[in-house]
């Protein structure tokens, strides 16, 4: 025997295995052999389906997975939901509000957040000059008989498109704000001098054959109902309106569908002192207010029944629903705030927003900002000076003195704080500590925990009665250290909070030191007719602890499966604790496919035994493993000869450039797609088919193929 390795490593580009009267190449992991079965090339993971949750970077011999900001990355390719309330309360004063990708601080009844977002302060008390708060005002009018309304709303109006057929409007400031309200309208004080709760009331109103649709109302249309006499008047504080289409079912099989839109109505009107007096006190103002906001209540029933119901702001006005019929009309087809571009509805971006006078998206002028696609206003900016640019997308492009502030000149630094958070600025005092600049308080280290010094950055500054470690927390109540419970983790020295897991993820034990031990505790795959694959959970990243999962394969009928499984991960340590079992069906006594509980790393292809296939995966509490991504394809019963005899072939697996192609992801959903449906071979050159495959693995196949359709020729 010649060893060609010896010369020139046999040609090869990485590896050269000496076989008797011949030789072989093989690649690094994360390169493939290329069908001159010489040269190596690199495996672009991030070509595959599904290889990472959001980004993913290919390198040379490996990739690597990135998440979007506000997630984070477990079992090595997927994102998760970072739960930032549960680091230290997301640093806010008061509550926290985790969101997808994101999360908010919130305040008590009569607190505001402050600029930074995390702090509460009180509401600005109303100055001798200063403008009350912006109000929506309902006024209706009526004309030959028939009742018309108008909702008029203030420049800060917060529209929201939930989806094509539906839409909430904010319109005015809730006496008592709730976090979205408290976000939107920090700049606007409440002047309002309340006595008492304000008057709530909701309503539901029904409007037929019409879509949810906000749309500016014709020019003509709004010169005829200036002609029309004011009916009634009523000051409001607040209305929240959504509004949200369905389609009904006609009796009858032929009928069409029937478009039926619901607007839901949530009305606040505040007290004021001064409509109280000595002949009518609060229970009596209060009493004539109600009378007289359900007096409007039923008038705007009457109007939203004739489809005489209009939202104004910005000096547009528009209509709340439309018919179906007007729905094509030029740029009436695309919802409030999208423009109609090359025939597609594009939404307005951040800083701009739609003009229904003008029909398109207009920047916002200096002094406002809008940090939202899609909105009808502009916010004012906090300085009110008017100046600043045009087009700003957030508060920190306003421009003028706040501008300054913003990008952190002025700033109280970390262990400082504030009445404002800006200079000049005071030390945290002992005990207390502040990690982030430009805040308006310091956190207390609580326990009557004292700290090395003032101005502490950390929880880690507290002089602690016990040090703790990883995969813990301190209780400043108890004086100990506690377990990170099942589902969190803590990976630093010394802190007062465990991390909520990811995502849907858990732990499966308690005392967690980081994210890799948060894994996903759904069993994975996708069962199609023709293709589809199974998938342990978290894979690729190890699977969790005492799991089961059950799969059915039922194809259609006159089909069989064929199953590659490129790959298995199953620690063998804890005496088959971990099992993965392929038959008939839950019955242990039918017939087995396939069975195991260690670890391949060489690849195999096998037939059912069975029509059908009741899989099942098992794990323990002890070890676990990267575990495995099974694909399967459903194809024609005449096959069945031909599949059984390529995947008993020992020639199929002996070569290592062929076990490798049954764990490349593209060459194996080409060779199913070809099994699922013939017809697609046809799809495939006699060029490409070489550039996929080498000649020994074509020459395996043809001399197969050609002897089962031997008969036939």
């Amino acid at each position: 025997d010649i060893d060609e390795c010896l010369v020139n490593n046999g040609g090869c580009d990485h590896f050269c295995r000496n076989t008797v009267g011949s030789f072989e190449c093989s690649c690094q992991k994360g390169y493939k052999l290329l069908t001159d079965e010489r040269t190596c090339q690199d495996i672009d993971e991030c070509s595959f389906e599904r290889t990472c949750d959001h980004t993913c970077i290919n390198y040379p011999g490996s990739f690597e997975c990135l998440c979007h900001k506000g997630y984070t990355l477990y079992g090595l390719t997927h994102c998760g939901d970072i739960d930032e309330c549960s680091i230290s309360n997301g640093s806010c004063d008061h509550g926290c509000l985790n969101t997808m990708g994101s999360y908010e601080c919130v305040c008590p009844p009569g607190k505001k957040l402050h600029w930074n977002k995390k702090d509460c302060v009180d509401m600005v008390k109303c100055l001798p000059n200063a403008k009350p708060a912006p109000k929506a005002h309902l006024v209706c009018s009526k004309t030959e008989g028939i009742e018309s309304c108008f909702l008029s709303c203030p420049s800060n109006t917060l529209f929201v498109p939930d989806s094509e057929n539906s839409y909430t409007l904010s319109c005015g400031i809730p006496v008592q704000q709730g976090k979205a309200q408290q976000k939107r309208n920090a700049t606007l004080p409440s002047c309002a001098d309340s006595v008492s709760p304000p008057i709530k009331q909701k309503a539901r109103f029904k409007i037929k054959d019409a879509k949810c649709h906000l749309q500016p109302r014709s020019k003509e249309k709004v010169k005829d109902a200036g002609k029309q006499a004011d009916f009634d008047n009523c000051q409001v504080t607040f209305v929240n309106l959504k509004c949200d289409s369905s389609k009904k079912k006609r009796r009858g099989r032929k009928s069409p569908s029937k478009e039926v839109s619901h607007i839901t109505a949530e009305f606040e009107v505040e007290m004021k002192s001064d409509e109280v007096s000595d002949t009518c006190n609060i229970d009596c103002v209060r009493k004539r207010m109600e009378q007289k906001l359900q007096t409007a209540i039923k008038t705007l029933r009457k109007s939203i029944n004739k489809q005489q119901f209009y939202i104004q702001f910005s000096g547009t006005e528009y209509e709340v629903a439309q018919k179906p019929a007007k729905a094509t009309e030029g740029h009436e087809a695309c919802s409030a705030g999208q423009v109609l571009q090359d025939r597609k509805c594009v939404t307005c971006s951040t800083g701009t927003f739609y003009s229904g006078e003008h029909n398109q998206c207009i920047p916002c002028s200096p002094g406002t900002y809008q940090d939202t696609e899609g909105q009808l206003t502009c916010e004012p900016c906090p300085s009110n000076d008017g100046q600043g640019v045009a087009g700003a997308r957030n508060v920190s492009e306003c421009g003028g003195k706040f501008n300054l502030i913003i990008k952190g000149l002025g700033q109280c630094s970390a262990g400082h704080y504030s009445s404002d958070g800006f200079k000049p600025c005071r030390v945290c005092p002992v005990g207390t500590y502040q990690p982030e600049p430009g805040r308006t308080l310091c956190f207390p280290c609580g326990g009557g925990l004292v700290t090395k010094y003032e101005g502490a950055v950390s929880f880690q500054d507290c002089e602690t009665k016990v040090h703790c470690s990883p995969g813990h927390y301190y209780n400043s109540t108890t004086h100990r250290c506690i377990r990170c419970p099942v589902g969190t983790y803590q990976p630093e020295f010394g802190q007062n909070y465990c991390i909520t897991c990811p995502g849907n993820t858990s732990t499966d034990f308690d005392g967690s030191t980081n994210v890799t031990h948060c894994k996903n505790q759904h069993c994975g795959g996708e069962l199609g007719d023709y293709t589809g694959y199974i998938e342990s959970p978290n894979y690729p990243g190890d699977y969790p602890a005492n799991v089961e999962c059950i799969w059915n394969i039922n194809p259609p009928p006159k089909r069989r499966i064929l199953i590659v499984v490129p790959e298995i991960f199953l620690p063998i340590e804890d005496e088959c604790g971990d099992v993965l079992v392929m038959r008939k069906s839950a019955s242990p006594t039918s017939i087995t496919t396939y069975e195991t509980c260690q670890t391949y790393e060489r690849p195999i292809a096998f037939t059912s035994r069975s029509r059908k296939l009741w899989i099942q995966f098992k794990s323990n509490e002890g070890n676990s493993g990267k575990g495995f991504q099974v694909p399967y394809v459903t194809y024609d019963e005449d096959y069945q000869q031909l599949i059984e005899d390529i995947v008993r072939d020992g020639r199929l697996y002996a070569s290592e450039n062929h076990q490798e192609i049954l764990k490349d992801k593209k060459l194996i959903k080409a060779l199913f797609d070809v099994l699922a449906h013939p017809q697609n071979y046809f799809k495939y050159t006699a060029q490409e088919s070489k550039e996929m495959f080498p000649r020994s693995f074509i020459k395996l196949l043809r001399s197969k193929v050609s002897r089962f359709l031997r008969p036939y020729k």
